[in-house]
C-alpha cells in the first residue's frame, strides 16, 4: 500500500456567505488548495466532492462532474460523496485510498455545504434529520438536537456532570475561534455578555448566570440551550493528495496521513447498549492509531465533531483521551485547552469556526495541517507533530477518523 501525503490545503471563510453559490465555494477552497500545492500545472486523476444535500439546498446534482468542468480539472474522475455530516470525512478516504492503492498518483478532495440562504423555518433541521431511522425514530418527530439533549441528560446523570462544564466547552471553542480567521464566529463568549449588557440586555455576575438566562441563551433541546450547539454555515474546504514518495517534489512540508478508520453503530438509537458511549468511534480510531502505530498519548492535537458540546466530552472518552465518564470533567479542568494535556478544537471547532455539513471532515483535517506545519498563528499548539479528527456521521452511526503526522 503507498504511504499518502496531504501537499496542499485550502479553507474559505465559514460562516454567512452571501453572493456566493456552492460551486463558487467549492472552487475557491479547491483552487486555494491547488496552488498550496504547487500543482496549478499538473493533471489531477480524481476527485471528490463531500457534500451531504446540494440537490435539497441548491437545486443541484452532478456537483463533483460541475466543479471539474469549472476549475479546469478535465478529464479528471470525479466522485460526489454522501455521508450525512461525516461526507467531508469519506470523501478523504475515497482521495485517500485512490492514493494508497496506486490507482490514483494526484487527487483533490474537497467538501463543502451552502446553506444560510434557506429561510424556510425548520427546514435544515428536517432535511438533516432525514439520516434518523425513517420508521422507528423520524414518525415520532426526533431531530439530532433531540438526541443530543437526550444523551446530555443521561450523561449527566450517568455521571454526576454539571451542564456548566458543557459550557466550559462552548466558551473554549469560541475563544479559539476568536484566533480563527476564518471562523464563523470570532467573538468570545465574554465578548457576547458584555455586548448584551451595553443593550440593556441584562447585567450577569459572571458567564454561567449569562448562559443559563433564557432570554440571552434559550433552551433549543432541553437541557441544551443556543451556545451549547453549532450555527448553520456555509464554506468549503480542500486537500491536495499525492503518494508520500514524491510529495517533497511539491512542498517542503508534506503531512502524511498515517492512519485512518471507519465503523458504523445501529441506526436506532435505543437499541445501542449504552447511548453515552460511541462504538463506531472506539473502533474506527482503533483502526487509524493501530495503522499508524500509534496510540491516543501520542497526539499533540484533536479536531473532534462537537455539533454539540455533550459530543466533544463523549468523543474526548471514547477516542482515548479520557476514561469513561471524565470528558466534560476534564474540560471544566482546562485540559483540552490550546495550552493543555490535548488540545481539542483549537480551530473553534464547529460551535466557533461553523458547520457547513459536507466541509467539516475536510476542515478538520486543513487544521491539523495548519497545526502540524506551525501555520496556526494565535492558535498555535507548541510542538504539534501528531493529530487525529472524528468527523461524525447521523447520531454516531458511521464515524470517520483521521490521523495525520509530520514525516
Amino acid at each position: 500500500m503507498n504511504k499518502v501525503a496531504i501537499i496542499g490545503v485550502g479553507h474559505t471563510k465559514f460562516g454567512r456567505l452571501e453572493g456566493k453559490g456552492l460551486l463558487d465555494i467549492l472552487c475557491e477552497a479547491s483552487l486555494e488548495a491547488i496552488e498550496d500545492s504547487n500543482t496549478s500545472d499538473k493533471d489531477f486523476d480524481s476527485v471528490y466532492v463531500g457534500a451531504m444535500s446540494p440537490e435539497a439546498y441548491n437545486h443541484l446534482s452532478g456537483v463533483a462532474s460541475a466543479l471539474v468542468d469549472r476549475i479546469s480539472l478535465l478529464p479528471a474522475a470525479a466522485d460526489h460523496i454522501k455521508n450525512g455530516p461525516a461526507s467531508g470525512g469519506s470523501a478523504v478516504k475515497n482521495g485517500f485510498q485512490a492514493i494508497a492503492s496506486g490507482m490514483s498518483d494526484l487527487v483533490l478532495v474537497v467538501g463543502g455545504e451552502k446553506m444560510t440562504h434557506i429561510t424556510k423555518p425548520g427546514y435544515i433541521t428536517s432535511n438533516v434529520a432525514t439520516l434518523t431511522h425513517h420508521q422507528a425514530e423520524r414518525p415520532h418527530g426526533v431531530s439530532l438536537p433531540s438526541f443530543a439533549g437526550l444523551l446530555t441528560r443521561i450523561y449527566l446523570k450517568k455521571y454526576n456532570a454539571k451542564l456548566d462544564w458543557l459550557s466550559d466547552i462552548a466558551i473554549k471553542n469560541h475563544r479559539n475561534g476568536a484566533l480563527n480567521p476564518k471562523a464563523h464566529f470570532q467573538k468570545t463568549i465574554e465578548d457576547f455578555m458584555k455586548s448584551a449588557i451595553q443593550k440593556g440586555k441584562g447585567n450577569w455576575d459572571n458567564i454561567y448566570d449569562f448562559l443559563n438566562d433564557n432570554t440571552t441563551n434559550p433552551i433549543i433541546a432541553d437541557p441544551l440551550r443556543l451556545y451549547h450547539i453549532c450555527p448553520i454555515s456555509d464554506g468549503a474546504a480542500a486537500l491536495v493528495l499525492c503518494n508520500a514518495d514524491s510529495a517533497k517534489e511539491y512542498c517542503d512540508t508534506p503531512i502524511l496521513i498515517s492512519g485512518i478508520g471507519q465503523a458504523t453503530d445501529t441506526h436506532i438509537i435505543f437499541e445501542r447498549e449504552d447511548i453515552t458511549t460511541l462504538r463506531a468511534l472506539r473502533i474506527c480510531s482503533e483502526q487509524a492509531y493501530k495503522m499508524a502505530k500509534k496510540n491516543p498519548e501520542d497526539m499533540d492535537v484533536a479536531e473532534l465533531h462537537d455539533a454539540f458540546e455533550i459530543l466533544e466530552a463523549v468523543q474526548s472518552e471514547d477516542i482515548g483521551f479520557f476514561k469513561k465518564g471524565e470528558g466534560a470533567k476534564a474540560a471544566h479542568g482546562g485540559l483540552t485547552e490550546i495550552g493543555g494535556k490535548i488540545p481539542i478544537n483549537p480551530s473553534g471547532g464547529l460551535k466557533a469556526r461553523g458547520h457547513p455539513l459536507g466541509a467539516t471532515g475536510v476542515a478538520q483535517v486543513v487544521e491539523l495541517i495548519w497545526q502540524l506545519r506551525g501555520e496556526a498563528g494565535k492558535r498555535q499548539v507548541s510542538g504539534a507533530e501528531t493529530g487525529i479528527t472524528c468527523n461524525f456521521g447521523g447520531f454516531g452511526n458511521n464515524i470517520i477518523s483521521i490521523l495525520v503526522e509530520r514525516i
